[in-house]
């Protein structure tokens, strides 16, 4: 039986963990030169779908502490006047968390609704992320909420996408809990 001898372990052990601390450093190092660039992306994304969610607004600026949202924001108009607002609020889908942006102006009507992330099926529930699905809340806000029916919709309600009557449950319940921001900042007197 041969007798291994440490130079024999040490020796590959030694390559390898200089191997390994090079690629850590590369790594770190690229993490660094492109965190910057990488939050600059992130947030002219998050600009964007503001404009999409409330598009009658110039600018916007970070609401701290409304309960109920992941991020709340008011959008002004370009003489600084407020004209909305735009409320991340998520729900339960049927493949996981959705993340839902909805804008609200200062009329009291949903101006856009962005879908952030889903982990939906795609060709069913993914389908949310349609224009012909995500403007049906393009309307004044129900004073009860708003409700997922199968037929033909009227004021107030949403008509399912086939197949997916749980994301758009979940897309509907994230609206409705972005409706429920509004109105408590509203009786605050922050939305008027």
């Amino acid at each position: 039986m041969k007798r291994i001898k440490p130079s024999e372990v040490l020796k590959p052990a030694l390559i390898l963990f200089a191997i390994c601390l090079i690629v850590t450093a590369l790594l770190a190092g690229t993490n660094l030169l492109t965190q910057d660039a990488i939050a600059a992306q992130e947030q002219q994304k998050q600009d964007e779908s503001c404009r999409v969610a409330l598009p009658e607004a110039e600018t916007f600026s970070t609401m701290e502490g409304v309960e109920g949202t992941s991020a709340a924001y008011e959008g002004q108009n370009a003489a600084g006047d407020t004209v909305g607002w735009v409320f991340v609020t998520e729900s339960k889908g049927y493949g996981g968390t959705m993340r839902v942006m909805t804008g609200i102006n200062s009329e009291e009507k949903v101006t856009g609704v962005v879908i952030l992330s889903h982990d939906e099926t795609p060709g069913l529930g993914a389908n949310a992320e349609k224009d012909s699905f995500r403007n049906q809340y393009q309307q004044n806000v129900p004073q009860d909420g708003f409700q997922v029916v199968k037929s033909e919709p009227s004021d107030g309600e949403i008509q399912a996408m086939t197949g997916a009557t749980i994301s758009s449950n979940a897309v509907t319940d994230a609206v409705n809990t972005a409706l429920d921001c509004y109105r408590t900042l509203q009786s605050k007197g922050g939305a008027q």
